[in-house]
């Protein structure tokens, strides 16, 4: 059964499938993967036991390792154990295993700092993306600010070395033009002749990446004339803003920003939960309400932002209305299996089908 308002987004939504890999098919990527989440656990604890406060911290991280690890050995004996075996699923199991150790939103403080740090930043990256004069130039400048915004991932082991830099050394590591996946001068042709009605903007990190990427960019879009629904995850998942986060973002934006501010104050830019547990991005599990909207509001063009987003998830899918993915590859193994180096760029972008 299809969906509630999928056939609005998607191009053919029975044949929709979120994953890029299937780890039940591909052996090599499945030990990678099963390899690469059991080493990841102890950062997790690690991060857990820097808080200092909690008396319960030490056993509570214990059993969540456990917990995981245990996950992990059963899956290697029995890779169909929950009937498919995908990065999303591997993801979404960790995020279930500290839910039930009481982490339900580990990073949250860290968040909270990043996204303020970011905040105080705002202005004037907004000022250096106007004084660029040529259009493409300043678009240059905000779709390498969201790629380098991208980088600060707690959830990417290669990401670690930039984690408390600033955008700016960000920008210094990504893949120079042409990008693996460059379509960025089919980006900016469309832009030059469509101004795009309203864009559904699916994001992903806290701090740099939201403030300092994503929100010069969408600001790029409303002074053409295009609203924005900007969408994020219903509950918390490593450093991914929350929707409760973004509006709380948002509103602090709008005293340092007059264009999001108006955009805010007219409806033109709005905020809502994308329905979303984890890192990763089923649209088949958006909220309705959410689905809804996006086809009220008539979205003719669908932005997906980050690697669990935009490359684990929907690398492949076919959209019904124009598409944008952006992402760096933050994972060395990754990066190879798509033939690029790390840090590699995924910059897509898609017009609509064509009515035949």
């Amino acid at each position: 059964m299809e969906h509630f308002g999928l056939s609005h987004i998607l191009s053919e939504p029975d044949k929709y499938s979120p994953d890029t890999l299937d780890l039940l098919a591909d052996e090599e990527a499945r030990e990678y993967w099963l390899n690469t989440c059991e080493k990841l656990v102890d950062k997790y604890v690690n991060f857990a036991l820097t808080n200092k406060d909690d008396p319960t911290i030490e056993i509570r991280a214990l059993k969540f390792k456990t917990c995981y690890v245990e996950a992990l050995k059963e899956l290697r004996v029995n890779p169909l154990a929950h009937g498919q075996l995908t990065i999303r699923l591997l993801l979404d199991i960790n995020e279930t295993c500290l839910r039930a150790q009481g982490f339900f939103d580990l990073w949250k403080q860290q968040k909270k700092i990043e996204n303020e740090a970011a905040l105080a930043n705002l202005a004037s990256r907004l000022a250096e993306i106007d004084a660029f004069v040529d259009e493409r130039q300043k678009w240059i400048a905000l779709c390498s600010g969201v790629l380098a915004g991208n980088m600060f991932d707690w959830g990417a082991q290669a990401a670690t070395s930039i984690l408390n830099c600033g955008l700016y050394e960000a920008l210094q590591k990504i893949q120079k033009r042409p990008w693996l996946y460059d379509g960025f001068d089919k980006w900016i042709q469309k832009l030059e002749k469509t101004v795009h009605h309203c864009a559904a903007v699916f994001v992903d990190n806290s701090g740099v990446d939201v403030v300092l990427g994503i929100l010069p960019f969408v600001r790029g879009l409303l002074l053409r004339g295009t609203s924005i629904i900007l969408c994020a995850n219903e509950w918390p998942a490593l450093n991914d803003i929350t929707n409760a986060e973004l509006e709380s973002v948002l509103q602090s934006a709008s005293h340092i920003c007059p264009v999001i501010a108006g955009a805010i104050a007219t409806g033109n830019l709005v905020v809502r939960s994308s329905g979303q547990r984890g890192p990763c991005l089923d649209l088949r599990t958006i909220s309705v309400d959410l689905a809804t909207e996006m086809k009220i509001r008539g979205v003719d063009l669908i932005i997906l932002e980050g690697m669990g987003r935009a490359l684990h998830t929907n690398l492949n899918a076919r959209f019904a209305v124009d598409s944008l993915k952006l992402a760096v590859v933050k994972n060395a193994w990754l990066a190879q299996r798509l033939g690029g180096p790390l840090f590699s760029v995924i910059f897509i972008y898609e017009d609509k089908p064509s009515q035949t």
